[in-house]
């Protein structure tokens, strides 16, 4: 109910207001599951990809989001719960574990699964090594990834903003990827890392962004 609310009435309202650019729609299957992996530049870009993708897309988000109390808390939960959020835990590698769990149970279902294998927010507009997350759902799953380049989500709440600012954004949606569960890499491990760095060669061709050559060890997960 609150997700069909949010596409019926908040989506063509920012749409209205923010005038996004939308390249590549087309390639996002409308039917059945599908990784859509995209850079991560602001809060609000887990808002966009759903506002503009032709179908729903679920993100996990921190649980503290949904565990609030008063008035900003019953915000929060409204709000998370509106754009289809999964709320999960994060800390060690068995929160790793359980986030990827969640998101293996979300394409069992058939549905679109929206990921962003830097982990965290760039806070200076480069493009950070993938973790490996999504080379392992993709490989599990067996489902196509579609790379996301998001421009100028960062112009719209800078990281530390709270509210939103009047800036135009491009959204593209690349040619999807597919893995079959198989790769000529020797180690799981392996293959992993292979799939993640052809998904952020992806994602690198549709934003342009100077890559980084580590990964994104900011202390505040975006």
């Amino acid at each position: 109910m609150l997700y069909t609310a949010m596409r019926s009435v908040i989506a063509p309202t920012a749409r209205l207001v923010y005038r996004p650019r939308v390249e590549g729609r087309h390639h996002v299957p409308r039917h059945g599951a599908v990784i859509l992996a995209s850079n991560h530049l602001s809060f609000i870009d887990s808002v966009v990809i759903p506002i503009v993708a032709p179908r729903p897309v679920i993100f996990l988000a921190k649980s503290e989001y949904f565990t609030g109390t008063g008035v900003k808390g019953a915000a929060s939960r409204a709000w998370f719960t509106a754009i289809g959020s999964i709320p999960v835990e994060r800390g060690d590698n068995r929160a790793a574990q359980a986030s990827l769990d969640a998101a293996l149970g979300v394409l069992r279902k058939g549905e679109a699964f929206g990921i962003y294998p830097e982990g965290t927010r760039s806070r200076d507009g480069r493009l950070y090594r993938g973790k490996t997350g999504v080379g392992w759902l993709a490989l599990k799953a067996k489902v196509p990834v579609v790379p996301v380049a998001l421009l100028g989500t960062e112009k719209v709440q800078p990281v530390g903003s709270r509210m939103p600012r009047l800036h135009r954004i491009t959204v593209r949606f690349g040619e999807p990827l597919f893995f079959d569960g198989a790769t000529t890499s020797p180690t799981p491990a392996k293959a992993r890392r292979e799939v993640t760095d052809q998904v952020m060669d992806a994602i690198a061709g549709l934003s342009g962004q100077e890559r980084a050559a580590t990964y994104n060890e900011s202390p505040s997960a975006g």
